[in-house]
């Protein structure tokens, strides 16, 4: 089954996989999730991949951070792979384009190593979105599960900073709760939560309460629902419809225009049911549009996202 609408998935870990296994093939290898296969079956118009460094690689480095990128370049939008969204011009192009597009951010700013000149090289290389922490604490901020749970340090808020006078989009999943309201603060544009649910729903640490998704819908950022099984539901067997719980709850606190979806393919090892990859997408399409107004799946899978990006995107003639 072909997707009848477009999507647009915030986040997956292609490129943490692709640097431990560099035989794979992102066309076609089923030891990946997202694949361009899959992407295209499952009628993803745009996958933003993330640049994930593992624990098992040691102390986090620009290095490793950069080898990445050399492999989204390589791998992904190489000839005849994905078309790379840089710009706010390229959001509002996506629409009329025949192939895919691919936007990479960064997960956690450990391998910066508390240097904004590195961040400054990464947006000149085509990074355009930065979650601040993975789980545990870093130069800039305190994860999820860091227990003191604190919020930004003083080079932490000079990136933020640097981040509203460059254009870097910021993301809050996986950042400890006293960070999210300092950035709601000192944040020049609307951020997003890329792979994040509703803790009314399923009471996990990285899910957000409704204090933070109403701060999200306030300033019009985005939350991107995510597959990961133990944020969808708290025990037993996770289908699928089971995403409609989360979908619904924050339709009921106002923010149906919010909602898109981050994955986290290639991040786990376990799957909803349903909603094992990226061309499931066409299977779930025809689940939403089963209960809820085409417009409003629309949204879901692809119009909110592309609204937030035309709009919060740099320029092409944009100076830093």
């Amino acid at each position: 089954m072909e997707s009848k609408l477009r999507v647009a998935d915030f986040h997956c870990d292609v490129l943490s996989k692709l640097q431990a296994a560099p035989e794979l093939d992102f066309r076609n290898d089923s030891r990946l999730d997202v694949t361009l296969e899959r992407l295209q079956a499952g009628g993803v118009q745009l996958q933003v991949f993330a640049v994930y460094l593992s624990e098992r690689r040691g102390r986090p480095c620009i290095e490793d951070v950069l080898g990445q990128l050399e492999l989204f370049r390589l791998k992904v939008t190489g000839v005849d792979g994905l078309s790379w969204l840089r710009w706010k011009e390229d959001a509002v192009q996506s629409d009329a384009g025949d192939r895919p597009m691919a936007l990479l951010s960064l997960e956690g700013v450990d391998g910066l190593e508390g240097n904004l000149w590195y961040a400054q090289v990464l947006f000149e290389l085509g990074v355009r979105l930065m979650g601040i922490t993975w789980n545990y604490a870093n130069w800039a901020a305190d994860g999820v599960l860091e227990p003191r749970g604190g919020g930004f340090t003083v080079k932490g808020r000079q990136l933020v900073d640097w981040c509203n006078e460059s254009g870097m989009l910021l993301d809050v999943s996986h950042l400890a709760e006293a960070g999210f309201w300092e950035l709601a603060e000192r944040s020049e544009r609307p951020f997003i939560a890329s792979h994040s649910n509703c803790a009314a729903v399923c009471k996990h640490v990285r899910n957000l309460n409704d204090e933070q998704i109403k701060a999200l819908i306030a300033l019009d950022g985005r939350i991107g629902l995510t597959f990961v099984p133990w944020f969808v539901h708290e025990r037993g067997k996770v289908k699928r419809e089971d995403m409609l719980r989360h979908i619904e709850h924050i339709c009921s606190l106002g923010g149906t225009k919010q909602i898109m979806f981050g994955s986290d393919f290639d991040g786990i090892d376990v799957w909803v049911e349903g909603l094992e990859h990226p061309g499931r997408y066409a299977e779930f399409t025809e689940l939403l549009l089963r209960h809820y107004p085409e417009e409003d799946v629309r949204g879901w899978l692809y119009d909110n996202a592309a609204v937030y990006l035309a709009k919060h995107l740099p320029g092409k003639l944009h100076i830093s």
